[in-house]
């Protein structure tokens, strides 16, 4: 494992600069090429989002917010909660003001790549409708660019292994429970194991049942979940009001220490903001679109506005409230990482018993990601082999889970940035290219709204 582990720490430094300037460079420039677009239409994007102009007749699997529900199920959940606390063990509370800036540079990117997932989609080798990123670049770029394509379902194929969450979740278990006292005793890696298999086995029962399943499963849990974790938070800030706006001026203030000793100084804090901002809300990432790419919508702008909201639900929202917590609790000083920070944080906060009621919080999001990454692994062999050789990613999949829960957050964490970083360079590339593409579509869209309003 160490091995292995060096080996991704050296790929992470040669592949961090180009994912850098694609996801902050490209994001910012679709930013001024939109002219503030998706920013100057949240609200109709948030009564898109309610149904308002659903359409009944329209192809697809999901609905636009079952679509954004499995995206955010995917992406609220544990790179929330233990995430955030890994940015801020590895790069102090200025890390968070990092995460911020990649979240609204990724809602523009999440707007245009969505948008293309519903205006470029394609259909697998069983003729079903399919949508994401391998979809607009062979099929708005053309069939030149396929390596990119291939490129991009590669890194998925590692990139959306479930191992940081089934990880985090072991963590979370051995912390909380400590089974070795509370049940009975075996070895630390006994237990692991033993978590890893049961969280295999139950999240095998739900990802062989196909995609409405998943849809319908993470649509029930997810936004129950969300509002607890947020109402458990909102009390733990009335109850430390007087140090929240402390806490938020130490994250302003800490930003721009240019003298952090953080590796790689300034720019190696940003560049860890950007990465657990991109874990945290995968814009730039290319998952999304796939999700989107299956809604029942056959206005692209449309689904570009609801995939818009993602990253401020996300990340604006949910990972800044963790982030207040764990500063205004004091745990960021303390030298955990990951899960056990936050769940530090809550013990100390929450009457002595904010950990059990995180557990049960990610409990749910550790599940509910399982069950969508699953979906995204299947498209992307799907894509490279057939839909029928596709299906067997599943049980890759749940092996991995075992893996995942007795390796160290180290080699997991640095697995998965690797992976994301590779994944973004096509899909940026791919992005910008068919960019000028949306804003065609985007004039058009937004003229007849005008005109159904006037």
């Amino acid at each position: 494992m160490e091995k292995i582990n060096s080996f991704l720490v050296d790929a992470n430094s040669w592949a961090n600069w180009p994912m850098f300037i694609l996801l902050i460079g490209g994001g910012l420039f679709l930013i001024f090429y939109s002219k503030l677009t998706p920013y100057r239409f949240f609200g109709h994007a948030i009564a898109i989002t309610r149904g308002k102009y659903d359409d009944k007749n329209a192809k697809g699997d999901v609905s636009s917010l079952q679509a954004l529900s499995a995206a955010v199920a995917a992406t609220v959940g544990l790179g929330n909660i233990s995430g955030v606390a890994i940015a801020i063990h590895d790069g102090g509370p200025g890390v968070v003001f990092w995460i911020w800036m990649t979240a609204i540079i990724g809602m523009c990117i999440k707007f245009y790549s969505c948008s293309l997932s519903i205006m470029f989609r394609g259909e697998d080798s069983e003729g079903k409708l399919q949508g994401g990123p391998m979809f607009y670049i062979t099929k708005g770029l053309g069939n030149k660019y396929k390596p990119l394509a291939i490129f991009f379902c590669l890194s998925g194929i590692f990139g959306f292994l479930g191992v940081f969450t089934a990880n985090q979740f072991t963590e979370t278990f051995m912390s909380v429970v400590e089974p070795s006292d509370s049940l009975f005793t075996m070895s630390d890696f006994n237990w692991k194991l033993s978590v890893g298999i049961v969280l295999a086995i139950i999240t095998s029962f739900v990802i062989f049942g196909g995609l409405t399943k998943i849809a319908k499963v993470a649509t029930a849990i997810v936004p129950v979940m969300v509002m607890v974790y947020l109402v458990a938070v909102i009390v733990v800030m009335v109850l430390n009001a007087s140090q929240v706006i402390p806490a938020l001026k130490l994250i302003i203030s800490e930003a721009w220490n240019f003298k952090t000793i953080v590796t790689g100084g300034f720019w190696g804090l940003v560049i860890i903001g950007v990465k657990r901002a991109m874990f945290s809300n995968e814009a730039g990432l290319g998952s999304a679109p796939m999700y989107h790419g299956q809604s029942k919508n056959d206005e692209p702008i449309r689904e570009g506005l609801v995939a818009m909201l993602g990253p401020f639900i996300d990340t604006i929202l949910v990972c800044t409230f963790t982030a207040v917590v764990i500063i205004l609790s004091g745990a960021y000083l303390d030298d955990s990482s990951g899960i056990v920070m936050t769940l530090q944080a809550f013990r100390t906060t929450l009457f002595g018993f904010g950990d059990d009621l995180l557990m049960i919080i990610v409990t749910a999001f550790a599940l509910s990601t399982l069950f969508t990454y699953s979906y995204y692994g299947v498209k992307c062999l799907s894509f490279l082999t057939n839909a029928k050789i596709g299906r067997f990613y599943n049980h890759y999949f749940v092996i991995m889970i075992v893996f995942a829960a007795v390796a160290s957050l180290d080699l997991v964490k640095n697995l998965i940035d690797l992976s994301y970083a590779l994944m973004v360079i096509p899909n940026m590339i791919a992005v910008l290219i068919l960019a000028p593409k949306v804003n065609a579509a985007a004039k058009i869209y937004f003229q007849k709204l005008k005109h159904e309003q006037a």
